[in-house]
């Protein structure tokens, strides 16, 4: 009998209301909850496509083993646990903790139950080389907003439910539906914000689709993002325009960021950020002078050369303006699961704490940037990486110079994977487990609803049973975590606790992390039974979630330093302001931006960088990431209905630039950079800026071919095929991945690499 079950999607941030109908274990239709408090009955793509995933017959069902001829077998779960708890606890104990490298993919940000036990596992395997997907287009926001607020995940949102002017860098919510903005529906919220008569500025090197419907765009050089908006508040300063009395109400140590605005005139970054001055001057006049607006900035500020700066100066610009934590400004959600408590049990904020083994890169809110793991796997002596743990990740498409990830993977003594797909990582995994598929689990947002564009919460059930002998992610996990002698928590002496009650049939389990987290959140019942606040038992009775209202003026809720207010005087980040600063004297925004105590190690490149010229800012193009509304990462190009149509694994080029280099629209031409050269598609586009080229993100599945029929036909290449992993950002030290000096040629007499990687002669 059919019934329907409505579930927060967990796809993505956006936390969009599905209605299931569902009869048993068959999906039969996915369609909005129109009585969402939150998405209000708008879906996306990927969100009516989600039954296509639970039904892929390519989706692993149970545990599988490599043999020795490449091909993967089947084997049960107690055989895979063992083979994976004995082989990882032999080489750590063998070669160190340090041994085993660690990758979280992007989906645990949507998984409640492994985001518990997260710090669990990272205590159990005891490795420092932990990495994540976030490592690579976050963690300049997580240490700015570490430094700034004294927590990771304090990052504001602007308010774009009352704001008049919408300043919007590096971003495309129409296609994200936000990034570090929750917002379902970003296109109705954007238009809501003209039609109040209220004006939006997108800048951005390409005409993308949210720039397309904004009032302006602005075609700003890539890597320039940092300078345009330190440029934008020190005219705001100069002329007389700042809201002082907010700054010192909102922050300390301001005196030391104004006296280096100074550096950054507008006629001195014009030609760094290929913005004219008056330009800049206009816009910081807008700014100030529109009754509420708000900057916002995020991946492709983030992957820049100077991401951290940038997301710092997203920041400043706000608190010059007078609109953080004010309404229609730059404001902090409360979400119901309070950021505190997660970030004190998990023990995870902080930077710096350590550094990579070969080239000394920074930890940011307990990961080191993916970049690390192919020197880290490759290099002999005490420390190297000789055994791999991914969970729902895919670094040979997601980092930088993936190919000399991949060969290194092929390398190692052992490999395991959480993963729903064999694909191009997990191709080179000893055992692959297999999680039942998110569906088959409850489903609460610990994260994106401190992201949220209004306060809301949410508890979601199962929409279909999990099978037989199925086990959920976490409990994949926790099943791990015991194996190596840890527990779910990480604190020592209660998992010693749990591991005891393990022994006689005791069992934990996420809800009981998710409702300590509410009844102790700001909106919780704290325990008390006379109080009328939320508790697990209240979400799940609320099918549709629950509102709790628009964002709060004010800051201190969110902030965790002890007075309460931005800290600016901090010298990381000065410093940094510092070699920006210096850096405009060459115009060197755009790759290559890491100053001396990040210098790149140029020794063991890979994949035949040794002999190709050196690139430079002479060199004609600059390469920059997109993505698609119709595409999830890597992950979902084995559904037939997304990568339908016409193909979108494009170089996009301005066709003055395709004309130069001797390339028409649907050629395939070449693309070399200073490690890769390759075959792409060419679509010629008046929306790329002139010198600058597009590539999305998440494609290249040639490799994957055997196990995964649609991707294959949809292969694609990987725009990081050509990112280079030894160019790195000037604070975290993460991939530059937007910002690629790169070459455009005509396919003639291509060289012997020119060629996408083909697949291997396996068998399915």
């Amino acid at each position: 009998m059919t019934e329907t079950v409505f579930r927060t999607c967990p796809l993505c941030e956006a936390m969009c209301g599905l209605a299931f109908d569902v009869d048993g274990d068959r999906i039969d239709a996915v369609r909005p909850d129109r009585e969402d408090v939150f998405s209000h009955g708008y879906i996306c793509p990927k969100g009516a496509a989600i039954a296509d995933v639970h039904n892929d017959p390519d989706r692993l069902r149970t545990p599988v083993r490599r043999t020795a001829s490449g091909t993967f077998e089947p084997i049960s779960w107690d055989e895979a646990f063992k083979l994976v708890g004995d082989r990882l606890t032999a080489i750590r104990a063998k070669h160190g903790a340090d041994a085993i490298a660690l990758y979280m993919g992007n989906p645990i940000a949507h998984n409640y139950g492994v985001l518990a036990l997260r710090n669990g596992l990272f205590n159990a395997i005891g490795t420092r080389n932990c990495t994540s997907a976030g490592s690579q287009d976050a963690s300049p926001r997580f240490a700015a907003s570490y430094y700034l607020y004294g927590a990771s995940l304090a990052s504001p949102v602007p308010d774009i439910e009352r704001t008049d002017y919408l300043l919007c860098l590096g971003a495309n919510p129409r296609v994200s539906n936000g990034s570090f903005l929750t917002a379902p529906d970003v296109r109705r919220r954007l238009q809501a914000i003209r039609r109040r008569g209220g004006r939006v500025v997108v800048v951005d090197p390409r005409r993308t689709e949210t720039a397309r419907e904004a009032d302006e765009h602005v075609a700003i050089l890539p890597g320039g993002d940092a300078a345009f908006l330190l440029s934008l508040a020190q005219v705001i300063v100069a002329e007389g325009l700042a809201r002082r009395e907010h700054v010192a109400l909102r922050s300390t140590g301001w005196e030391q960021i104004e006296r280096r605005l100074a550096a950054f005139a507008p006629e001195r970054v014009a030609a760094a950020v290929g913005i004219d001055a008056a330009t800049i001057r206009r816009l910081a006049r807008e700014f100030a002078a529109a009754r509420t607006a708000a900057a916002y900035s995020r991946v492709g500020v983030c992957n820049g050369a100077h991401g951290t700066v940038a997301s710092l100066a997203t920041d400043v610009l706000n608190l010059v303006a007078g609109r953080v934590g004010e309404v229609g400004g730059a404001m902090f959600p409360t979400p119901p699961f309070d950021a505190k408590t997660i970030l004190k049990l998990t023990k995870a904020d902080g930077h710096a704490r350590w550094r990579s083994r070969v080239r000394g890169l920074p930890e940011t809110l307990g990961d080191l940037p993916a970049a690390i793991l192919a020197e880290e796997m490759e290099t002999p002596g005490e420390g190297q990486v000789r055994a791999f743990v991914t969970y729902a990740g895919n670094p040979v498409l997601s980092t930088p110079n993936g190919r000399r990830l991949a060969a290194a993977l092929g390398q190692l003594e052992f490999m395991v994977s959480i993963d729903l797909y064999i694909n191009e990582t997990t191709r080179h995994a000893d055992v692959i487990l297999p999680p039942a598929w998110g569906l088959c689990d409850d489903h609460v947002d610990l994260i994106s609803t401190g992201a949220a564009v209004r306060n809301v919460a949410r508890w979601s059930p199962p929409v279909v049973p999990k099978p037989k002998g199925g086990l959920a992610d976490w409990e994949i996990v926790l099943e791990l975590i015991y194996r190596l002698g840890g527990g779910p928590t990480g604190v020592r002496w209660l998992d010693w606790a749990y591991r005891l009650g393990r022994r006689i049939g005791f069992t934990w389990r996420p809800e009981s992390t998710v409702d300590l987290l509410v009844r102790l959140g700001p909106y919780g019942d704290g325990f008390l039974p006379w109080r009328k606040g939320l508790n697990l038992k209240k979400l799940k009775a609320a099918p549709h979630g629950i509102d709790l209202g628009p964002l709060e003026p004010g800051i201190a809720h969110r902030v965790m330093h002890r007075d309460g207010k931005m800290h600016l005087d901090v010298r990381v980040l000065l410093e940094a302001v510092d070699e920006l600063a210096r850096s405009l004297e060459g115009h060197a925004l755009a790759g290559g931006g890491h100053p001396a105590r990040l210098q790149p190690n140029n020794g063991a490149n890979g994949n035949g960088a040794a002999g190709r010229p050196a690139f430079g800012p002479g060199d004609s193009l600059v390469l920059i990431g997109r993505r698609d509304l119709r595409s999830n990462n890597s992950w979902m190009h084995n559904v037939a209905g997304l990568v339908s149509g016409r193909p979108r694994c494009t170089l996009l080029v301005h066709p003055r630039d395709a004309q130069r280099a001797g390339v028409r629209d649907g050629d395939t031409a070449i693309l070399e950079s200073r490690i890769h050269a390759g075959e792409v598609p060419v679509r010629t586009s008046d929306e790329m800026r002139e010198g600058v080229v597009s590539l999305p993100h998440g494609w290249g599945h040639a490799a994957s071919a055997p196990w995964q029929q649609v991707a294959a036909a949809h292969a694609g290449v990987s725009i990081n095929d050509w990112t280079d992993d030894q160019e790195v950002e000037s604070v975290v030290g993460q991939s530059i991945l937007n910002g690629v000096r790169v070459r455009l040629r005509a396919k003639v007499n291509a060289p012997n690499d020119a060629a996408s990687p083909t697949a291997p002669a396996l068998q399915r």
